[in-house]
């Protein structure tokens, strides 16, 4: 018995149902994919979160460590530049004596011209005490005090103190007089507490190097 062209091959319900099966668990599998490929889990997340804030809590203290101990290197070196200013002061202009901080250097911003008032030993900024004025260098303010002792009648002495503007800036403060031997407060004292005068200074340990 032949079959016509207008004849029509009857699939089985089972292969039918197996047909639709297949093509359902390709459309499954292929959303999967596309969700797994849509970005990072929760968990996956707070891990990468839990590391870097451990990382941080190891490197910033080091961090702050190691500038505070920049900002006291950088702090001993100012005392000695006014330390070293004032006396070249003295020695260039005997009959003035010793003289305050910002005659050491120039006004911030403009051309130093030596003189008397201006005398370019010592940079704008550390003789200003930072830039603007006051507001201190490297985590340090600095103060040059001349002194008048008597029988003179010009500043024969002088007290220079640098000293950390917080405890987070800086480990130790200094202290110098017209000896000349930079001086460092004991290390169980408060290293924002600047040195209290000429005689205290004095009972200081000098700087080892």
């Amino acid at each position: 018995m032949g079959f016509g062209p207008a004849s029509a091959i009857i699939m089985p319900d089972c292969f039918i149902r197996e047909q639709k099966r297949n093509s359902m668990k390709v459309q499954n599998e292929g959303k999967i994919e596309m969700r797994k490929q849509k970005g990072f889990s929760l968990i996956e997340l707070l891990i990468v979160v839990a590391i870097i804030l451990i990382i941080a809590a190891i490197a910033i203290p080091n961090l702050m460590r190691a500038r505070m101990a920049a900002n006291t290197s950088s702090g001993a070196a100012s005392v000695r530049t006014l330390v070293t200013g004032e006396i070249a002061y003295a020695a260039a202009f005997p009959t003035i004596g010793f003289a305050a901080q910002t005659v050491l250097g120039s006004v911030e911003g403009t051309a130093c011209v030596p003189s008397s008032v201006t005398a370019c030993l010592v940079d704008a900024n550390l003789a200003n005490n930072g830039t603007p004025p006051g507001t201190g260098k490297s985590g340090y303010t600095f103060v040059t005090a001349p002194i008048v002792v008597a029988p003179s009648a010009i500043p024969n002495e002088f007290l220079i103190t640098g000293t950390a503007l917080a405890l987070t800036t800086g480990t130790t403060a200094f202290c110098a007089v017209d000896d000349g031997v930079v001086r460092s407060v004991a290390a169980a004292a408060p290293s924002n507490v600047p040195v209290a005068g000429y005689a205290p200074c004095q009972l200081l340990a000098p700087l080892t190097n």
